[in-house]
């Protein structure tokens, strides 16, 4: 079946790879859609692990429903891409997130557990979630990066009228503005480096505010107006340069919820935490709960999450628009791949 690997640094690789055999602990399912994701192009970057079938935000049909009795062939599907091993004391309290193991072997993120850019994937069973008729395949492969915003805006405990900073306007970012606003939030402000991706946002009415971030003279002076101003703060890029922009604009006391990875160590000025008190809480994934709820959500079109797609491509394609979300010019938020294309 046809797949898409790492080669290189920046460099995918168009191929076949086995197709998954079946045993009666996992669920097979053929691939309709899947989202390219940030930690995806984090991958991409580094080169690395080189074989890695990327892919972890889909959905798609079973045609093995494994030990599911609930499932029958054809069932249309998604799942959390996580690998917890459900006995330590993290996943008996819920946590899931939190689990050593979670990443382990998760979908799309380990070389054992191929991901979904590639027709056909092995799913642990009870991982899998069935879905209605009420959402669809392009719907269901957002839900993982939606309950991303919502678990940083839960961790974030915004109130009505909170000013809240958002740092990073990809997907992450402008989902958790998203909720952030649900929540009650009086105004956003982004912070950005690419301007046609920041613009977008401004379109779609998912922040109030915009800081070119490249743009010096304007970061500067906004620095000198807003310093410490900021009652909840969401970074979304893992940069020493965006946190310590957390760090600078968060009011006294206020939380700031780091959700950005970086695969390097950075620098930050913590003096600006210590003398200030902010409370830094580290965000990564989402609880089950959070996923299904996020189900719930799209389903009931409560939440519009396809205002952010901005384009679905072949499979053939996905060098270019790796490459494409990599640039600091494209205005792209999300690009999904279809399977069947």
């Amino acid at each position: 079946m046809k797949c898409v690997k790492i080669k290189d640094k920046k460099k995918l690789e168009l191929t076949t790879t086995n197709e998954p055999i079946a045993d009666n602990n996992h669920v097979i399912i053929k691939v309709s859609k899947c989202g390219i994701c940030g930690s995806d192009l984090h991958n991409f970057e580094l080169g690395n692990p080189i074989g890695l079938i990327m892919g972890h935000e889909f959905s798609g049909t079973v045609i093995d429903p494994g030990n599911r009795t609930d499932l029958k062939v054809g069932d249309r599907v998604t799942a959390l891409p996580l690998s917890p091993c459900l006995n330590c004391e993290a996943c008996l309290n819920g946590n899931i997130h939190y689990c050593k193991e979670t990443w382990t072997h998760a979908v799309g993120l380990s070389l054992d557990y191929p991901g979904a850019l590639s027709q056909e994937i092995k799913l642990r069973s009870d991982m899998v979630i069935k879905l209605d008729d009420n959402i669809t395949d392009e719907e269901a492969a957002m839900v993982e990066p939606t309950a991303v915003g919502l678990h940083a805006v839960n961790l974030a405990d915004i109130e009505i009228g909170d000013k809240v900073l958002i740092i990073g306007g990809g997907i992450i970012g402008l989902v958790s503005a998203m909720f952030a606003k649900l929540a009650g939030a009086s105004s956003i402000t982004l912070l950005e480096t690419n301007k046609n991706r920041a613009n977008k946002a401004l379109k779609l009415e998912v922040v109030d505010e915009f800081v070119n971030v490249a743009d010096e003279e304007e970061y500067n002076n906004y620095v000198k107006n807003n310093m410490f101003t900021f009652d909840k703060t969401i970074e979304c890029c893992g940069n020493s340069s965006a946190v310590s922009s957390a760090l600078t604009f968060a009011k006294p006391g206020s939380s700031v919820v780091l959700v950005g990875v970086s695969p390097t160590p950075i620098t930050i000025p913590t003096v600006l935490a210590v003398m200030n008190e902010l409370k830094i809480i580290g965000s990564i994934a989402y609880t089950k709960e959070e996923f299904i709820r996020c189900i719930e959500l799209i389903s009931t079109k409560k939440i519009d999450v396809l205002k952010f797609l901005d384009e679905i491509i072949s499979l053939e394609d996905t060098q270019d628009a790796c490459d494409r979300l990599l640039s600091n010019t494209n205005n792209s938020i999300k690009i999904m791949v279809d399977l069947n294309k």
